[in-house]
């Protein structure tokens, strides 16, 4: 009955809101300011408040009912629980003793399926292509020949990345012999995305696209589909993972570093195999089989039983005389008919008290490391004594065991035939579970929370080349067809564009890998990485220029491709790997120069776009030639010091959905451009800053305010320090706390010190404190005004525009960070507020969905920090604040309306988890933010293109407790339903046809569709053929 009164009252609101819709939007509308590729809905100029899109009110339920049901286990219950003490568990150091009865197997025997396996990371301590020379070559070309030699052997394999590369480099008849194998099932491929990529930092985008890299490449190559996923190395789970798996046709996963308590509980409850479900997932579409290993690491002296000094015993590679033996000083023996029957015995009964960890009597024992198996003498090592284990077991019927080689599908088929999973029981032996297992503990207090900061530069620059590549492919995909449609465009350079943008996949892939983005490879390794991100950024700039050329042309049979002339430039350029984009200086003429802005996105957007050029004196016309109002701000040299080598030109643009805007830049003396003026505030200042253009103040430090103001809210920065105090929001007059201020942490003064990967700071961070206070420089202008504050360790900018919608609610925060002088400390900007967030926060997950976090006091602070991809937010119950994220960063909510985020660490040591190095290659960094105030209303490589582009649709789940008056964003809901024909209008849809996520299954049903239907939070892959 509430939700139906709820949804009344949402009823009547939307009907009040709406205005005669025929009036101010005609559906479909063409555009004719700009050249639209897309038939969003386009309202006729600026949205007005009348111009509000119709939601419908199915459209509103999503967010009224996720978080009614209950599943059998939300993480969230299972931190309230825990007690997250630590007591000494005996052998298993963070468990308990497992005993057992020795007839509990007499109906039905263990079975045992021993899985191995080698972890190889694409960079870590290595590069990609040293560790692929020294290593992991060698592991492949011995597999193939290894498990030919007995076909009850088995392996798993699961980085495209290195897959592929091997694959390049052997013959025909090592190619034959690997499809042999998969066929037979001695060789799978698992997960078999490029990566095996970090789910803490990573965007779902970048997910998604490396796992459609390394799909689309087994299906090319190998003809294969995987099923399993295994992921034993990220650091801490996110469901978005299970989500993305279970839509790539992905039946079962395992996963593994998860808190010790968290593994020590659900071993107590046997809920270490689980179907994980979506927290909004109201039935069971979303759920997938999860195996969570229970022990302490994916190593052999963790995976065969509860006693790592027992199962060391059982490493083969550390007989010895070899290179490397077990720290519990007993060494493994060789396996011979005089110690058989006890080696047997000893190596049974830690699998029979691992299974009692589990409800059924099917074992997974995996068998592996880092880079293992890649001398021929360790495979032999490996399977000859393990299958005169085997065959010792299996011929004993009074142990009632039966074990053997498998792989990590051969696990899950029996386990789902011992479970009766094929059949359509509805109440399942295995319990649901709900929620992420972030962030991850290994032992005691140490928190791996560094690494959802460290190395934020490159995090930063992932998300650049990201961008890029979401423009480069969509623009490519159109030019493509366009270039197919007359002779004299035949010469666009679709196969040498294909080759980049694979490429630029593959880099971007490549840093998805869990030592790559979460910054926790050695620096020579960063370097590497940051090297192909930099490249490919360059390299899809040119696929973005030659498309975007194409496209606009007006007569297409003027089109030239000329490649040492490109036609267009980029307006930024970076100088290195580790170095921030400058702008390029556009040298302004009497003839226009054209200046071409392209709008990635499904919505229409009215953004605020900023160019430099080489004269104030200048004019800009829109694509229907009116001229438009521009803003001119100092290019400035420091913080006090203008340079007249180039003028900033801000103004708004006007896009259409996937639209290409046409500006013209040109000189002109009668410039009505309007100049931003500036008040300066320094330690001695010369009253008039004479400068030949703008107006400059320059004033001392005050203990009065300064103020900015905008057509919605109303900001006070302090005058001594210039950081932010107070908002008002002028719709309802409010106002509100808002400081922001900086702090350091330090680290422990203990033999255990922060690292890449952990934090463990000395307590509370300290203030950052100025002795003097810093330079402050206030720009008002017609389209922004700004104030930037020139701290020793940060440039810090808030900026408000002047504009209706998104960007005129909410403020751009901007830090540049420089640390490098730094002794372990990490600095953390910190923002206050009057809102009552009683100890909740949310955080984003790889930016598809958001998780409800609690700050414990039962937990040490650096538990309390959790991954943020997007966003993170604070609320109550008449406001939310939204800190929106242009790059993934540690955040926390320490105190009850506080966000603080952390923005670059320093590190003089290593943490003791195998980098062995801390984190001294600090670059100067660019933190770029997003600061929303909202109301809250109610409670709470092919070398040849294919002709086939793929469309990614997502749905996002709306909560419509908010108002989205002004904000332009334009989209009217439609419950889920999209017309195909109604997607493009420069291009025919040709053809339609759904797919799994990275296209590795077509639905039996699957043809050409004229019209999508989407649930909320659904991610849709269709294969688009356009004309």
């Amino acid at each position: 009955e509430r939700l139906l009164a709820e949804n009344n009252e949402i009823i009547s609101n939307i009907r009040d809101s709406v205005i005669n819709l025929s009036e101010s939007v005609k559906d479909g509308q063409k555009n004719p300011e700009a050249i639209n590729f897309s038939q969003g809905s386009v309202s006729e100029l600026f949205p007005s408040a009348s111009a509000l899109l119709a939601v419908d009110s199915e459209d509103c339920l999503f967010a009224l009912k996720s978080g009614s049901h209950s599943p059998g286990v939300q993480m969230l219950d299972v931190y309230d629980i825990l007690p997250f003490d630590n007591p000494d568990g005996g052998v298993w150091k963070q468990g308990f003793d497992i005993t057992y009865n020795e007839n509990e197997w007499d109906s039905e025997p263990l079975q045992v399926f021993v899985v191995p396996h080698s972890h190889n990371d694409p960079g870590w301590l290595k590069t990609f292509d040293d560790y692929f020379r020294d290593q992991t070559q060698h592991i492949l070309n011995n597999m193939v020949i290894k498990l030919q030699e007995d076909n009850r052997r088995k392996f798993i394999w699961s980085e495209i990345s290195y897959f592929s590369k091997w694959w390049d480099g052997i013959d025909s008849q090592k190619k034959d012999a690997v499809k042999r194998l998969i066929k037979d099932g001695q060789f799978e491929i698992v997960t078999g995305g490029w990566v095996m990529p970090d789910e803490a930092s990573s965007h779902y985008f970048a997910v998604i696209d490396q796992m459609i890299e390394g799909h689309q490449w087994l299906e090319k190559n190998l003809g294969v589909k995987p099923k399993s996923g295994w992921a034993v190395d990220p650091f801490g789970h996110s469901p978005t993972m299970a989500y993305l798996l279970k839509r790539a046709g992905f039946s079962n996963m395992l996963i593994q570093r998860v808190h010790y308590s968290i593994k020590k509980h659900f071993s107590t409850q046997k809920t270490l195999e689980f179907f994980w479900r979506q927290n909004w997932d109201l039935g069971s579409s979303t759920d997938i089989l999860c195996h969570m290993m229970p022990f302490y690491s994916y190593d052999i002296p963790h995976t065969c039983g509860p006693d790592p000094k027992i199962c060391c015993q059982f490493d083969f590679k550390r007989l010895p005389g070899g290179r490397i033996s077990c720290p519990w000083r007993v060494p493994p023996e060789v396996i011979h008919a005089g110690n058989v029957q006890h080696r047997a015995w000893m190596i049974l009964d830690q699998y029979r008290k691992k299974s009692k960890l589990f409800r059924t009597k099917v074992l997974l024992a995996p068998l592996g490391d880092d880079f293992r198996y890649t001398e021929s003498s360790e495979w032999d090592q490996q399977y000859q004594n393990y299958q005169k284990l085997f065959d010792y077991m299996n011929s004993r019927p009074e142990w009632h065991v039966k074990a053997q080689f498998g792989t990590l599908s051969d696990y899950f088929e029996a386990l789902r035939k011992e479970s009766n999973l094929g059949e359509k029981s509805s109440n399942s032996l295995f319990p649901v579970l709900s929620g992420d297992f972030f962030t991850y503990a290994d032992r005691d207090h140490h928190y791996w929370s560094g690494y959802f900061t460290s190395r934020p530069f490159y995090k930063h620059l992932d998300r650049v080349l990201e961008s890029y590549m979401r423009a480069a492919e969509i623009l490519y995909s159109l030019a493509l067809v366009q270039s197919s449609k007359s002779e004299k465009m035949s010469v666009f350079p679709s196969v040498d564009n294909y080759k980049l943008l694979t490429e630029a996949r593959r880099n971007l892939g490549l840093f998805q890998h869990h030592d790559a983005l979460p910054g926790t490879a050695k620096d020579w390794v960063v370097v590497d990485y940051g090297t192909r991100l930099f490249h490919s950024i360059m390299n899809v700039k040119k696929v973005i220029i030659d498309s975007a050329h194409i496209l606009i042309l007006k007569d297409k049979s003027a089109y030239n491709y000329d490649t040492t002339t490109p036609f267009l430039k980029m307006d930024d350029v970076q100088a290195s790997q580790d170095s921030l984009p400058r702008k390029t200086v556009i040298k302004l003429t009497l003839q226009p120069r054209y200046l071409l802005i392209f709008n990635p996105t499904e919505q229409e957007r009215f953004p605020v776009v900023s160019v430099n050029v080489n004269s104030p004196r200048v004019k800009l016309l829109s694509p229907l030639g009116k001229p438009v109002t521009v803003q001119i701000s100092a290019v400035w040299d420091g913080a006090t010091t203008v340079s007249h080598e180039a003028y900033q030109i801000s103004f708004v643009a006007h896009l259409p959905p996937l639209g290409i805007g046409v500006y013209q830049l040109l000189a002109d003396e009668s410039s009505e451009a309007v100049l931003a003026d500036y008040n300066i505030y320094v330690r001695n200042s010369r009253q008039e800053n004479t400068d030949r253009l703008f107006k400059i103040k320059e004033m001392q430090h005050s203990v009065d305010n300064i103020i900015l103001e905008n057509a919605y809210m109303k900001l006070w920065f302090s005058g001594m320090s210039g950081l932010l105090e107070k908002i008002n929001t002028k719709e309802d007059g409010k106002n509100h706390q808002m400081k922001v201020e900086f702090a350091w942490y330090g680290t422990t003064s203990n033999r255990d010190k922060s690292g890449a990967y952990l934090f463990l700071p000395d307590g509370d961070a300290k203030p950052y404190i100025f002795t003097d206070p810093p330079t402050i420089r206030v720009a008002h202008g017609k389209i922004f005004s700004e104030v930037v504050c020139f701290f020793h360790h940060v440039t810090h900018t808030v900026r408000l525009y002047k504009v209706q919608g998104l960007e005129g609610h909410s403020l751009e925060v901007s830090n540049i960070v420089d640390i490098r002088g730094e002794y372990n400390r990490e600095l953390a900007m910190r923002i206050s507020s009057d809102i009552n967030s009683q100890n909740r926060f949310y955080t984003d997950l790889n930016g598809y969905q958001i998780q409800p976090r609690v700050t414990l006091s039962k937990l040490p602070l650096q538990a309390n920090i959790y991954p943020m991809t997007t966003m993170a937010y604070i609320q109550d119950v008449g406001v939310r604040l939204t800190l929106h994220s242009a790059q993934s960063l540690g955040v926390a909510s320490l105190k009850n309306g506080q966000l603080e985020v952390i923005m670059d660490r320093r590190l003089m040591q290593d943490d003791n988890r195998g980098l062995g190095q801390g984190v001294q290659d600090n670059k100067i960094t660019a933190n770029v933010f997003r600061l929303l105030l909202e109301r809250r209303h109610g409670t709470d490589v092919d070398t040849k293109p294919s002709d086939e582009a793929v469309l990614i649709l997502h749905r996002k789940g709306f909560d419509c407790r908010f108002s989205n008056r002004d904000m332009g964003l334009l989209c009217s809901t439609t419950q889920g339903k999209i017309k195909v024909n109604k997607l493009f209008n420069k291009f025919r849809v040709e053809s339609l046809t759904p797919t799994s996520l990275s296209l590795m299954h077509s639905p039996p049903d699957a043809r050409n569709i004229s019209e999508i239907n989407m649930s909320s939070m659904d991610i849709n892959t269709f294969r688009i053929r356009l004309g």
